[in-house]
């Protein structure tokens, strides 16, 4: 759904650009309160895989091919406000290495793509984990329902901004059942990666997963000996399924299952008498997220350098809609489109696979490099104000 430079007229272009650095702004303030110690390194790599899984054009219709927005996905992971600045990095890194998206319709694509996507599925997947019972299966059938939505919402959205500041004479009524019609089918796709990547991330660390905090916990007894009675009130909560107690007990202390903004494992147990001589919790260690980063990012280069090659050719559903309507008479050419790595692909190399597939993994580095960047700034300024409050 990437826009093109001319689509949208001067006014509507510099409109939704202040829009997005306004979005982007709030943002870079919000993303200090959720890049905490099990985020801030995962930030960089949600960008990274965003950008390698876009690359991946899946076939909807005769003639016509979706792929990942990404906005739900990042938002489930790594919070809504990271979320909006991870698909951003990854719509700077396309428009200005790649010539995909305009750069004068930026904000346009951001503001549809990045801001859009990320609040209408992250208040829809609160809203259904507030409601449905607190279980695994629980966030993945959210992400899928939230990702399902967030691709038609885009699309309305769109539509929108064009009737604001399209340059074609089109009706509106064609575009928006048009756009809105295989963006539906384009959001089964979406929402099928979506939830199974964040299916993926809950099975092995849930903790990893913002929008899953206080969602995978479960009520703990603590008994004193595993035959006596347990202490009233004495509970806990502990990451992950039903465990063996001696497991159980040592993920009590670990700070991962806690929600934003709920109190410590202390706090939430002070003034809870424990019976006499019960044994105090040895404090766990924490766990590193090095294995599931690497992983991550085995999986991106994976699809941007190798599976990428197969994916559909066919235009996605914006560029097929503005062929059919006649949206596109006035679309300009990019501004990068002498790029060596324009239209995916590494200038001077003729083999196609070759080329794609190096356009791809330089792509993904990039965009790893630059997302980790920023978020880094972010959470060393977090860490900063931290310290002169304590």
């Amino acid at each position: 759904m990437h826009v093109p430079d001319g689509f949208i007229d001067a006014p509507v272009s510099v409109a939704t650009g202040v829009v997005a650095a306004g979005a982007v702004a709030v943002s870079l303030r919000g993303a200090r309160r959720e890049l905490d110690e099990r985020t801030a390194p995962l930030a960089g790599l949600v960008a990274a895989f965003i950008f390698a899984v876009q690359m991946l054009n899946f076939p909807v219709a005769a003639g016509t091919s979706g792929h990942l927005l990404g906005g739900a996905l990042a938002a489930i992971l790594v919070g809504p406000y990271t979320g909006v600045l991870c698909v951003s990095v990854v719509l700077l890194m396309q428009g200005v290495l790649f010539a995909d998206g305009g750069l004068t319709a930026l904000g346009v694509n951001i503001t549809d793509m990045a801001l859009v996507t990320t609040v209408v599925a992250y208040a829809l997947f609160r809203a259904i984990v507030k409601l449905a019972p607190h279980r695994r299966r629980t966030v993945t059938v959210a992400s899928f329902v939230a990702a399902l939505i967030s691709v038609p919402a885009a699309a309305v959205a769109f539509t929108a901004i064009y009737a604001l500041g399209g340059t074609a004479d089109v009706a509106i009524g064609k575009v928006f059942a048009a756009m809105v019609g295989v963006h539906v089918l384009i959001g089964i796709g979406e929402a099928a990666i979506t939830a199974l990547t964040v299916g993926a991330v809950v099975a092995v660390r849930p903790d990893l997963v913002y929008g899953a905090r206080g969602v995978t916990a479960r009520p703990l007894e603590i008994r004193s000996s595993p035959l006596a009675p347990a202490a009233p009130g004495a509970v806990a909560r502990a990451e992950g399924p039903a465990a063996e107690p001696a497991a159980a007990t040592a993920e009590v202390s670990e700070p991962a299952g806690a929600t934003a903004g709920a109190p410590e494992p202390a706090a939430a147990t002070a003034g809870v008498s424990e019976p006499a001589g019960a044994p105090e919790l040895a404090a766990a260690p924490r766990r590193s997220a090095r294995r599931v980063w690497w992983a991550g990012l085995a999986a991106a280069l994976l699809c941007a350098g190798v599976v990428s090659f197969y994916a559909s050719a066919s235009p996605d559903g914006l560029e097929k809609v503005a062929h059919d309507k006649g949206i596109d008479q006035k679309a300009e050419d990019h501004a990068a489109k002498d790029s060596p790595l324009a239209d995916y692909g590494v200038k001077d190399i003729t083999d196609a696979r070759l080329s794609g597939g190096l356009a791809g993994v330089i792509g993904v580095g990039a965009t790893l490099a630059v997302g980790s960047g920023v978020f880094v700034v972010i959470r060393r300024r977090r860490a900063t104000a931290e310290s002169e409050r304590g």
